[in-house]
């Protein structure tokens, strides 16, 4: 049977141990988290829960009695110290040591701080945890408010679309030229940025952040490189995140961009997998590392590892996915890392109707897709991505072409 840890109670976590016990594992299973509640699903935090329109017990994957009817400890606000893979033991700072014959490592990642002078002024937010996302709905519920946005990534916007929404006045201002350029390419960047233009938001491109303003320890504004000062009552950090490997490398586990895996999830110590966004996998389709931090990567990688862990056949071809809903537009954005340049868009209906599928194309290989308030397709463009082969772009663009005939 065999007793198995996993060091991380987030989604990968704990659907690696819902899968665990539905695929008839009968060992024990124990989950350890840092954080203070139980595994929860994150998207909410940006959206939904941010505008309070979700209550709080929506958002966990489980009820904490789930957990104890189906025989896994749930371990939260632990964490784990050291592990030892010669000896199979995780010791947790509490003291306790935990023997396993499998452990599975979804330790996450955490949100790159601001370091710059004023970071640490009240009224400056950072966004990955259930506690971050109320403090952040605290300053932001009331509206009329002036919120700087530094970061033009996926959390930002979405920062930036659910504080418009409620009375808020939004500045981003990003470093780069087109926001979410670097994952979407510019052209379906530029189609995103207008749609919170559109809302009233002020977006600053190519600025470079100073510091943060502030006066008797809050923040009153943004100071660009240049000196100007962009007022603020409030400022949220969206600049990237990094991968929680502290655990892995400390206890000799290969580790470069997250903890090195192959396509069946397995590290590169004896019984130990790793899912989730620590998990920088050796697909089998592009033949590169590919580490995604979204959900749809947490509940399918967590899920893949505890097959494997399970001695199951796996090969974890997944094409990294986002979902996101700013404004009036749902859109799901499914792809492999590709520089912007030599790829081209071809559009599968009407951007200007608000319902479309913008296809980055290399050569005539689809290499991504965003797909904007079109339903039911997710299942056939990750089919066609992950194929990596060249197809008809005429027939593409055609929208009475089935995707599953390209």
């Amino acid at each position: 049977m065999g007793s198995i840890v996993i060091v991380g109670a987030g989604l990968a976590g704990a659907t690696a141990a819902r899968t665990l016990r539905e695929a008839g594992h009968e060992g024990t299973i124990t989950l350890v988290g840092a954080e203070a509640h139980p595994p929860y699903n994150r998207p909410p935090l940006s959206k939904d829960l941010l505008a309070g329109e979700s209550e709080r017990d929506s958002i966990f994957v489980a009820t904490r009695e789930w957990y104890g009817e189906n025989g896994i400890e749930l371990l939260i606000g632990e964490r784990a110290e050291s592990m030892d893979t010669t000896a199979h033991e995780v010791r947790l700072e509490s003291g306790r040591v935990i023997p396993y014959d499998q452990a599975l490592l979804a330790t996450g990642s955490a949100p790159r701080r601001l370091s710059i002078p004023g970071a640490e002024l009240a009224g400056v937010h950072h966004l990955r945890t259930l506690d971050d996302s109320e403090a952040l709905h605290a300053e932001l519920a009331a509206g009329n408010r002036r919120l700087a946005v530094i970061g033009s990534g996926w959390i930002g916007m979405e920062v930036a679309a659910t504080a418009t929404r409620l009375g808020n006045a939004i500045t981003v201002l990003t470093l780069d030229e087109v926001p979410l350029g670097r994952v979407l390419g510019a052209e379906l960047g530029e189609y995103v940025t207008a749609l919170h233009l559109a809302a009233g938001v002020v977006v600053r491109r190519s600025v470079a952040v100073k510091e943060v303003q502030g006066r008797a320890g809050r923040v009153t504004g943004v100071v660009l490189e240049d000196g100007e000062v962009v007022p603020a009552h409030a400022v949220v950090a969206g600049v990237g995140a990094i991968p929680l490997t502290e655990l892995a490398s400390s206890a000799g586990i290969a580790v470069d961009n997250g903890v090195l895996v192959d396509a069946a999830m397995r590290t590169s110590a004896a019984d130990v997998f790793a899912a989730g966004d620590i998990a920088n996998v050796l697909h089998p389709v592009t033949g590169t590392r590919v580490r995604s931090e979204h959900w749809s990567n947490a509940r399918a990688g967590g899920a893949a590892a505890a097959r494997s862990m399970l001695g199951q056949d796996v090969s974890y071809d997944d094409v990294p996915s986002f979902l996101t809903k700013q404004y009036h537009a749902s859109m799901s954005y499914s792809g492999f890392p590709i520089a912007d340049e030599g790829t081209r868009v071809v559009y599968r209906g009407d951007p200007n109707a608000g319902e479309f599928i913008g296809f980055r194309v290399a050569g005539d290989v689809p290499v991504g897709a965003l797909a904007v308030n079109m339903r039911g397709v997710s299942t056939a463009i990750a089919a066609l991505l992950r194929r990596q082969t060249s197809v008809d772009t005429s027939r593409l663009a055609d929208p009475a072409t089935p995707l599953e005939q390209l």
